[in-house]
């Protein structure tokens, strides 16, 4: 009996490769699967470079949409930033690529899925993991992991068997995109102490002319317009990437904690993901009710770190997911954002239907409509358990909390 295995697809050199390997050595027919995920790459001819290589059948599948709506918006709703830095670009589009890996080998009858990563990185923990989430029953093949090729390995077996590639030896940095973002690795990167060159950045080359003032529209946590035209999710997101990108905003240069237990320098570009995550949380200032705003923000790095971790399919991050969205119903409203030559970025304005800014009681002026007297009460009450502790330790002779510690250090 033929086996099959669907092979996540992306026509650079690993995957081109692992189709042939694949048959050669494990005797598997392969299914290719390339997911547009807003790489920008040209899928037809990704397809027909897999065709190419010798999978039985190439599918490419438009993923963008989903992408967006069903994982960067609820990512964005989180405020996710691993580390309080990355925006979890690689991670947020390896759980779809992942959903529709497991949809063609149900499709295709396959007893197994293959993915192109190493050893040493996140994403083969994000494919497994997420693949054993949904379908335990189906086998995991790591070509890259076990094959022991190096990269000019690889080109040579390629050239050897007829492989059609378009890598070449002297390629310099391996990178990852979609539409929230941009990752960088490998070359000089790899040295925390060196300056990244200006040749690895594409979405964040400075061209504008001076500053940039964007106005964001939200309802219920979901970002729907610029500059007060509506948009579908994908437009969005396509649109302030380049606009605020121009500006040289949206660069991360960070040595990052792997899953796998490696320090890694990373750099990533991402826009209009960092300037989402910016004016959401402001508006989130604006209308999250004192205590939920607090706790959402000691959630927010766990779910970022779950993500990040490969657990997109897991019931705490559905869990947290689901406090996360009863928050966002009442985040309704703009922020406006100036960018400024150079990558800087500051909030200007908010405003919000819902917002729970009250004017009459937050003003100093005449307009003042908050009870200074009922103050009084309050405090006293607020603090009486210090009161009376402080009491206690001074009829004990310790002279108060400062001489009773002996120390202020």
């Amino acid at each position: 009996m033929t086996k099959r295995v669907v092979l996540a697809y992306s026509g650079g050199l690993d995957t081109s490769v692992a189709v042939h390997w694949l048959q050669a050595q494990l005797g598997y027919e392969v299914i290719a699967v390339a997911v547009d995920v807003g790489q920008g790459a040209d899928l037809e001819a990704v397809r027909e470079r897999a065709l190419g290589t010798g999978a039985v059948e190439a599918v490419v599948i438009d993923a963008r949409e989903e992408l967006a709506r069903d994982f960067a918006v609820p990512a964005l709703q989180a405020n996710a930033l691993y580390e309080s830095r990355y925006p979890l670009v690689s991670a947020l589009s390896r759980p779809v690529i992942v959903r529709h890996l497991v949809a063609e080998a149900r499709r295709h009858g396959a007893t197994a899925v293959a993915h192109g990563c190493t050893g040493k990185g996140n994403d083969q923990v994000r494919f497994e993991v997420g693949t054993r989430a949904l379908a335990p029953d189906l086998d995991i093949v790591a070509p890259v992991r076990v094959w022991g090729m190096s990269r000019e390995d690889a080109i040579a077996y390629a050239e050897r068997h007829g492989v059609p590639i378009t890598a070449s030896r002297e390629k310099i940095y391996s990178i990852d995109e979609n539409l929230w973002g941009r990752a960088i690795e490998c070359g000089i990167i790899e040295d925390p102490w060196a300056t990244p060159p200006e040749d690895v950045y594409a979405r964040t080359l400075e061209t504008a002319a001076g500053p940039v003032e964007v106005t964001i529209g939200f309802e219920a946590g979901v970002p729907v317009s610029l500059d007060g035209k509506q948009l579908d999710i994908v437009s969005l997101v396509g649109q302030l990437d380049a606009l605020v990108g121009s500006t040289g905003f949206g660069r991360i240069d960070i040595v990052e904690n792997r899953r796998v237990g490696i320090k890694s320098r990373e750099v990533y570009e991402a826009p209009a993901a960092l300037a989402l995550v910016l004016a959401h949380q402001d508006l989130e200032g604006l209308t999250l009710e004192r205590d939920v705003a607090h706790e959402k923000l000691r959630l927010e790095p766990r779910w970022a770190e779950l993500v990040y971790d490969g657990l997109w399919y897991s019931p705490l991050r559905e869990a947290l997911s689901a406090f996360i969205a009863s928050t966002q119903r009442h985040v309704t409203g703009e922020v406006r954002l100036r960018f400024s030559p150079g990558g800087g970025c500051s909030v200007v304005g908010r405003r919000s239907p819902v917002g729970l800014y009250d004017y009459g009681l937050a003003t100093y002026d005449a307009a003042d409509a908050f009870n200074h007297e009922d103050a009084e009460g309050f405090v006293r009450i607020f603090g009486l358990g210090i009161t009376t502790w402080a009491a206690r330790q001074g009829a004990a002779g310790g002279g108060g909390a400062g001489a009773a510690g002996g120390e202020h250090a």
